[in-house]
C-alpha cells in the first residue's frame, strides 16, 4: 500500500541566516521526485530535516496523515526514511566488508542487547538485498576495494534493508561515470516498482527528465513551485530557480591569445597518465576532456605537484620547471582548484577570511611576520561582494555555506595569489545554473588578463561553450586535440569513448 509523506511549514534559522521559510513538501511511495534549486536555495536543508540530521526546526512533519517526530537520524530510519548523501565515504566503515556495512543499522540498533553475531546469517542476509536489487558483488569484499559508484550502491542497500519507504539521493550521479549513472537509474527503478519513493537532489537536469515524475523547485529558503515533469521544459524549470529569464550561460571573448605560457611534454605517471603532451598560450582556455576515469584528475595533480610524474617535462615561458610539491607549485605560479573541495580545495572549519587569503598569507604579513588583519579582513569584503559569494559575514564558516558558494571561495583564494596558470577540475560539480554563469564570467575574466587556463572536465557541454581548443584525454592518454569552435559534443562523446 503507498504512503504519502507531507512537510508543512518547515523554517529553520542559523546564525545570520534563514534558511528555511514556511516550506511545504509532499510526495508519495512509487516515484521519484526531483527536488531541485539554486546553491543556497535550502532543499539539502529541507532534506537534512526530513533525515533527522537538524533538530531545531519548526513545522510539522506527517506520514499518511500521522504526525512524526523526526530530531535524530534515528528518529527518521525509524519513520522508514533513509538519506545517501553525495560523499559516500563519510557515511561507510572501509575496513568492514559489504555485508557488515549494507548490515550496519540492525547491529547499531541492537548495541546494548545481549547476542550473539551470527555472522553467516548477516552475509545471507545482505546477499539477498544485494539479489534483489540485481547487484553482483561478493558480501566478504571490504569497501576499501570497492569503486565510488559500487560504494553508492552499498549505501542504498542499506537504506534498503531498513524498510525504507522513503529514500533521499543527494546529487548521486556528481561522480559517476555514464555507465555507472545508467546502472544507478536501473536501481532507481527497481526501487519505484517495490513502491519506495525517492526524492532526487540534482543539479544536472537531463537527469531529472530521463528519471523524474515530479519536480519541487525551490528558491532563497522558500518552495516556488510543484509540476509533473512531462507538463514542463528545462527551461521553465531553470526560470522557477533563478526567479528570471534563462540568459546565455556562456561569456562573449576576446579570442587574441599571446604566447606559449605552459608546455607539457611527454608527462607520465605510475598507470593512470600517459605521454600527455599539450601547450597553453596567454588569454587562451584549453579543454581537458574525458569521461571519468579518463586520467584528467591525476594529470591536474600531476602538474601541481601533489601526485609525482615518472617521466615528462613541464615548461613555464619556455623554461623547464621541477615541481615537486603543491608549495613549490604556488611558488612557480600555478594554481588549481581541485575537484574534490571539501577535501581538497577548502578549509571548511576555518572562516571565508581564513580560505580567501590562505593561498597568499605572505602578502599580509607585517614586520616580524604579523598578519595585518585589517588588510586581511578588507580583501576578502572585496573578493566576496566581487564573486558574489552568499555569506552572512567574511567570519562565517565554510562548511555553512551551500557548495557553488564553497566553490566561489575555492577559486577567490587565487585571485589573490595572482597565479600564471590556473588549473580546474570539474569546477562545477555540485554547482547549479546560476553559479556556473558566474563561475564561466570568473575564468573568462582570468583569460582576459592574459592567464593560461587549463579547464578539465566530463561535462562536454561546457568545454563546447568556455574553452578555445581543446584535448580528448581516453585511458590516460591524449587521444585527439581539436578547435573548440570546429567541433561537437558529439564527437568529443565519441573520441571520450575511445571511437576514431
Amino acid at each position: 500500500m503507498s504512503s504519502t509523506l507531507a512537510m508543512k511549514n518547515i523554517s529553520i534559522e542559523f546564525p545570520g541566516v534563514k534558511a528555511l521559510n514556511h516550506v511545504n513538501f509532499s510526495m508519495e511511495t512509487g516515484k521519484v521526485q526531483a527536488l531541485i534549486g539554486a546553491n543556497g536555495a535550502g532543499k539539502s536543508t529541507l532534506m537534512k530535516v526530513l533525515s533527522g540530521a537538524y533538530d531545531h526546526y519548526t513545522g510539522e512533519i506527517s506520514m499518511d496523515g500521522r504526525n512524526l517526530k523526526i530530531r535524530s537520524p534515528k528518529n527518521a530510519q525509524d519513520a522508514g526514511i533513509q538519506i545517501v548523501y553525495q560523499e559516500v565515504d563519510t557515511a561507510l566503515i572501509p575496513y568492514l566488508t559489504v555485508a557488515e556495512n549494507i548490515m550496519l543499522l540492525d547491529t547499531v540498533h541492537n548495541m546494548g542487547k545481549r547476542q550473539w553475531m551470527r555472522w553467516n546469517k548477516i552475509h545471507q542476509k545482505a546477499a539477498r538485498i544485494l539479489a534483489g536489487m540485481n547487484i553482483r558483488l561478493s558480501t566478504k569484499t571490504l569497501v576499501s576495494e570497492l569503486s565510488l559508484a559500487e560504494k553508492q550502491m552499498i549505501l542504498i542497500a542499506r537504506a534498503v534493508s531498513n524498510k525504507c519507504k522513503f529514500l533521499i539521493l543527494d546529487e548521486p550521479t556528481a561522480p559517476l561515470s555514464h555507465a555507472e549513472t545508467s546502472e544507478l537509474f536501473r536501481i532507481t527503478r527497481e526501487l519505484v516498482k517495490q513502491d519506495v519513493g525517492i526524492i532526487f537532489i540534482s543539479h544536472r537536469l537531463p537527469e531529472i527528465f530521463e528519471i523524474c515524475d515530479e519536480v519541487t523547485v525551490m528558491r532563497n529558503g522558500e518552495f516556488v513551485v510543484k509540476e509533473q515533469v512531462a507538463a514542463t521544459t528545462s527551461n521553465k524549470v531553470v526560470e522557477h530557480m533563478l526567479g528570471q529569464k534563462l540568459e546565455e550561460q556562456f561569456p562573449e571573448r576576446n579570442t587574441t591569445f599571446g604566447n606559449s605560457v605552459l608546455e607539457v611534454k611527454g608527462l607520465s605517471d605510475r598507470g593512470k597518465i600517459k605521454n600527455l603532451n599539450f601547450h597553453v598560450k596567454s588569454g587562451e582556455i584549453v579543454g581537458i576532456a574525458g569521461l571519468v576515469g579518463a586520467g584528467k584528475t591525476e594529470m591536474c595533480k600531476a602538474l601541481f605537484g601533489s601526485e609525482k610524474p615518472t617521466s615528462g617535462e613541464i615548461l613555464l615561458h619556455g623554461a623547464e620547471v621541477k615541481i615537486k610539491s603543491p608549495y613549490n607549485a604556488v611558488k612557480k605560479g600555478f594554481a588549481l582548484v581541485p575537484e574534490e573541495r571539501r577535501k581538497e580545495g577548502i578549509l571548511v572549519l576555518e572562516s571565508v577570511e581564513a580560505n580567501l587569503t590562505a593561498a597568499s598569507l605572505g602578502s599580509f604579513s607585517k614586520a616580524f611576520s604579523f598578519l595585518d588583519r585589517k588588510r586581511e579582513k578588507e580583501t576578502a569584503r572585496q573578493l566576496i561582494s566581487r564573486l558574489g559569494i552568499k555569506t552572512p559575514s567574511e567570519e562565517t564558516k565554510v562548511q555553512n555555506l551551500s557548495g557553488g558558494n564553497q566553490q566561489k571561495v575555492a577559486i577567490g583564494k587565487w585571485l589573490v595569489a595572482d597565479a600564471d596558470v590556473y588549473i580546474f577540475d570539474e569546477p562545477t560539480k555540485g554547482v547549479d545554473v546560476g553559479a556556473k554563469k558566474d563561475i564561466f564570467e570568473l575564468i573568462a575574466e582570468l583569460a582576459s588578463r592574459g592567464k593560461a587556463i587549463i579547464y578539465a572536465s566530463s561535462e562536454l557541454s561546457e568545454i563546447i561553450g568556455i574553452t578555445d581548443r581543446v584535448y580528448v584525454l581516453y585511458d590516460g592518454k591524449a587521444v585527439k586535440e581539436l578547435e573548440t569552435k570546429a567541433t561537437s559534443e558529439e564527437e568529443l562523446l565519441m573520441y571520450s569513448t575511445g571511437g576514431r
